[in-house]
């Protein structure tokens, strides 16, 4: 593959590295910015391990003697029927807890366009593309897997097209890698490119019956919500009611409860307002504080354990699921189509527009991300139940296949990845040095 035009030696001090610049793609951001990311990849990690946990407790129990009692757990209704709110704890936890996921996940994005790597289009371009390749190349071999098939294998097309961040991060942490701040930059912005594509196909292709007077009414309390939050008011039993009733109204209307979780996010102002007597910290950095535990260590776990377990059936199970060409174009997807797509369009992109990589970066680290994008989980589990509910044989196939698909991506990406973990820890190094000791590491006080 091709290498970055500069590489840095070994040993080389980092006085002598490339600092950023509008022809460098993959360069490390501010001090600041790269604090923030750290922590955020941090608690995401931890809640990977918590995925991780919870998946296979799932698919063991599923798998088990006791395996009525897991089926019949998640199938627990709970509820105010009048309100259509009478569900099943599967339900709940794909509807109600994922949203808080979303609500994140508008909060970051918009941080991201409006103070991170996004606000910048010479920055953005970038991660977009790639993120946009990472969806279009995987959905396309889907389909062409199964054009032609009976039935309606054809509406889990957007199965393949989600990274799972948590999941990909818990990988990493397994095999103990030490990417550079620009690699763990790039992933996180995918990512979330990656979220805002998946709640755009989960808005438009997979709301049904729609009731136009309960989304009209979910304007109101979202309003409302606005309102408080552009004032920049933080309590707890003024913010949470609205936020409830915009979800409840959402929920009713037809289209997946989760988008209210990201309209509630673009809500939240990003930059704090700066008068006197305010907290320094914003109010959406305050919000994301408080809530990203929640989201990564309970909300997506109990997600994936009410979602992975899957009655596998033994061998001859799997052999029969794989046989399906839906799982058949889930894993290729995610094994092929996320890697090509992802790594396809960044070198497109990067060598069209005569860019270069940064000095700490070479191609092959790239194409160890673009393998790692191919864990899809969380997201990938939701569209499966949406496009062929669940329960279904397809909906039980999916499953099996997002597990065997990012499975395989883990292993390839981390042969790759953990090849280069000797460069890794060189370049961490140099990025945590602080000759000075002025609190910043020399590499970001001279950017």
């Amino acid at each position: 593959m091709p290498q970055p035009s500069n590489p840095t030696q070994p040993g080389q001090s980092p006085h002598n590295q490339d600092q950023p610049s509008q022809g460098k793609v993959f360069s490390r951001s501010s001090y600041p910015e790269y604090r923030r990311i750290l922590a955020i990849l941090r608690t995401e990690t931890v809640g990977g391990a918590l995925l991780l946990a919870a998946t296979v407790i799932a698919l063991i129990w599923a798998n088990s003697p006791a395996a009525d009692g897991y089926f019949a757990l998640r199938d627990v209704k709970i509820g105010y029927e009048p309100w259509h709110l009478e569900l099943s704890l599967g339900h709940w936890a794909s509807d109600g807890l994922l949203a808080v996921f979303f609500f994140l996940a508008g909060l970051e994005l918009k941080r991201e366009f409006v103070a991170g790597e996004l606000r910048k289009p010479a920055r953005a371009v970038v991660p977009v593309a790639a993120a946009v390749g990472g969806v279009v190349v995987p959905a396309l071999i889907y389909v062409l897997f199964n054009l032609g098939t009976a039935g309606d294998t054809l509406k889990g097309w957007a199965i393949p097209t989600a990274t799972d961040i948590a999941f990909a991060l818990a990988v990493l942490a397994v095999i103990n890698t030490h990417l550079p701040a620009a690699l763990r930059t790039f992933l996180l912005t995918l990512a979330v490119v990656d979220d805002l594509i998946a709640i755009g196909i989960i808005a438009f292709f997979y709301s049904t019956g729609l009731q136009p007077l309960m989304l009209l009414a979910a304007l109101v309390p979202l309003a409302l919500f606005t309102f408080l939050v552009q004032k920049r008011i933080r309590s707890w039993y003024l913010l949470l009611p609205l936020a409830l009733a915009t979800w409840g109204f959402v929920h009713a209307s037809g289209i997946h409860a989760t988008v209210a979780g990201v309209l509630l996010g673009f809500a939240v102002p990003v930059l704090a307002s700066g008068k006197k007597g305010e907290p320094a910290e914003g109010l959406a950095e305050h919000l994301e504080h408080k809530l990203r535990p929640f989201s990564a260590g309970f909300a997506v776990p109990v997600f994936a354990f009410f979602s992975a377990g899957v009655a596998l059936g033994g061998l001859d199970g799997m052999g029969a699921a794989l046989r399906d060409p839906v799982a058949l174009g889930i894993v290729a997807a995610l094994v092929v189509g996320k890697a090509v797509g992802v790594f396809g369009t960044t070198f497109l992109v990067t060598k069209t527009t005569r860019a270069s990589l940064d000095s700490s970066i070479a191609w092959i680290d790239l194409f160890g991300l673009a393998l790692l994008a191919g864990i899809g989980f969380t997201v990938s589990l939701l569209i499966g139940e949406l496009s062929f509910g669940a329960g279904s044989a397809h909906n039980d196939h999916a499953k099996v296949a997002i597990l065997a698909g990012s499975l395989i991506s883990a292993l390839l990406a981390a042969v790759v990845l953990k090849a280069r973990n000797r460069r890794y820890r060189q370049v961490q190094a140099d990025e945590e040095r602080d000759d000075d000791g002025d609190g910043v590491p020399d590499i970001f006080s001279r950017a």
